[in-house]
């Protein structure tokens, strides 16, 4: 049939030199998985998954990604799903960070080797979504994601609980003495009581938020719960969507996409992980984009939606209230919209449907009744951070965001560990706490800048103090903890030539952290510095001699 359709199965082949051979070996192979003619002249719709025993959110992913291969075969599609890494935060070592750009490669390239004229990408623990963002840029096949969404709330003695920024809050009171072991216990066993990702504004929902806001998700996807009808009806949606969609990726990601994701970032208080991550896909797509236009956003968009750790609220209530859509509404004024999202429509078409705000529910705020002002954002610059840091204000403590105070130094994650609690250091509230040698070469960049507050001090009523590090933190911390300080310590950067006492000046308003020392004194200390060694093989050896650092969004270099 000369003007039959020409879909991937037959037009993306293995090379045995005889097209024709190829496209016959594959039937018969096909065939013997039960696929008839019938169902081989249909678009082929790839699901790309993360389920995986190790990655506890994704439990109900299966049911998941059987209601999106419902939803190609309804729209006239054949579904083919394939796993794809699935990152596990809690239970990968040393983090889930260094592994994003090893997983983005893998799906990019089983993307673009598998025939496929379409892809859904399911992820949610908080790396895989990412992850798959930057191979969806890279392969730039047609592709709609889906996420696993957030748990429902469990509760202990009364109290509403959510992971994980109540796991953090509450271990805080035990270290303080607060909660003995039994009660620990306790709280430990009802933080996570569904499948799902964390039910907190953490980096998992916080990249699920972006990605609608983006344009690659069918509106509404962010905020359902995992164990919902609503999720599934989603996947389902999502399918039928996947079979006709033909716009590519890198069309959807453009200046405007980027503009409103990050003014969603900001007002849904989200998590400082989605900056690398918007940063490492705005250099796949082509598009420029600084930790300047990050500070420039934040500065004229307030905190909107009432969630933890900004808040007091869960997902729960956010997807209640209305979810994305119903936020997007009330940012009407902030956003592009005319970015065009992988439906074909424009944003500013997308929300026409929607209420702002009701007067019924306080989670998502208007504009001018926002939970906070803002600036809840924070990107600084100065001597101790040439090339930026960011800080989530919305979560620190306001009469820390201005403070000067001497360095307590710690040489790495294991560094803090061992020391931090030690009376003999001497440490007060007025410390500055310092982490170095936890960034992208050193460490891939762990979940390790949120110091717990030392024990003894937590003991006698402290509950933040000013921290620094190269290193990450969850979206669910909170506190005032300047992070991704670049250039990092093992590339000798400021960081790496702070001693004990050094005085450290952070002035949030004025967006600067300074290392108050004599430029000749750091010269001297500068002069004396040596790298660390590097790993001797494999991926570990790999990504330290070619990822790039953290204003730049820590890909490699040569992605």
């Amino acid at each position: 049939m000369p003007n039959a359709p020409q879909f991937a199965l037959d037009t993306s082949l293995t090379e045995y030199g005889d097209p024709e051979f190829s496209r016959y070996l594959r039937r018969a192979f096909l065939a013997s998985a039960g696929f008839d003619g019938d169902d081989l002249d249909r678009p082929i719709v790839g699901i790309a998954h993360t389920s995986s025993d190790y990655v506890t959110c994704h439990r109900d992913m299966p049911q998941l990604v059987e209601a999106i291969r419902r939803g190609v075969h309804q729209a006239g599609g054949l579904a083919m799903a394939f796993p794809i890494a699935g990152l596990a935060e809690i239970l990968l070592s040393p983090t889930s960070m260094l592994f994003r750009n090893l997983a983005a490669m893998e799906a990019e390239e089983l993307v673009k080797a598998q025939p496929m004229d379409a892809v859904v990408f399911v992820g949610g623990c908080d790396k895989t979504v990412p992850a798959q963002l930057l191979a969806a840029a890279s392969a730039n096949v047609p592709a709609l994601f889906a996420v696993a969404g957030p748990m429902q709330t469990g509760s202990w003695r009364g109290e509403r609980l959510g992971a994980c920024t109540d796991c953090r809050r509450f271990w805080s009171e035990h270290r303080a003495g607060a909660l003995d072991a039994e009660e620990i216990v306790e709280v430990r066993d009802r933080l996570c009581p569904t499948a799902g990702t964390c039910m907190v504004m953490g980096t998992a929902s916080t990249m699920a938020c972006v990605t609608e806001a983006l344009g690659l998700m069918l509106p509404g996807g962010a905020t359902p719960t995992a164990p919902s009808g609503a999720r599934l009806r989603h996947g389902t949606q999502t399918g039928r969507a996947a079979a006709a969609v033909t716009r590519r990726p890198r069309e959807v990601l453009t200046p405007g996409a980027f503009h409103n994701a990050i003014t969603v970032l900001c007002a849904i208080g989200g998590s400082t992980n989605a900056v690398i991550h918007l940063l490492a896909l705005a250099r796949r797509a082509g598009v420029e984009l600084s930790l300047k236009d990050f500070a420039e956003v934040s500065s004229s968009t307030p905190v909107l939606v009432d969630c933890k750790p900004v808040g007091a609220g869960y997902l729960q209530d956010f997807d209640a209230a209305g979810g994305l859509p119903v936020l997007l509404k009330a940012l009407e004024p902030l956003l592009d919209l005319s970015a065009v999202g992988v439906t074909g429509q424009s944003l500013g078409h997308l929300i026409e449907g929607y209420d702002a705000p009701g007067s019924w529910q306080t989670t998502i705020r208007a504009l001018d009744q926002p939970l906070q002002p803002s600036g809840g954002l924070a990107i600084l610059t100065g001597s101790l951070a040439p090339d930026g840091a960011v800080l989530k204000a919305s979560a620190g403590t306001a009469s820390l965001l201005k403070h000067r105070g001497p360095a307590a130094v710690f040489d790495g994650p294991e560094d803090a560990a061992r020391r931090v609690d030690d009376p003999s250091l001497g440490l007060g509230p007025g410390h500055v706490l310092v982490l170095r040698n936890a960034g992208p070469v050193a460490a891939g960049m762990p979940e390790a800048g949120s110091l717990p507050i030392p024990r003894y001090l937590a003991a006698a009523g402290v509950r933040d103090m000013v921290r620094v590090s190269d290193a990450r933190m969850s979206g669910t911390s909170y506190g005032t903890v300047v992070l991704h300080v670049s250039p990092e310590a093992a590339v000798g950067g400021p960081i790496a030539l702070v001693q004990d006492g050094d005085i450290i000046d952070l002035d949030v308003p004025s967006g600067r952290i300074d290392l108050i020392v004599d430029p000749v004194e750091l010269e001297r200390r500068r002069a004396a510095w040596r790298p660390q060694q590097r790993s001797e093989r494999g991926w570990r050896r790999l990504y330290e001699e070619h990822v790039l650092q953290a204003n730049l969004g820590a890909d490699l270099d040569f992605l």
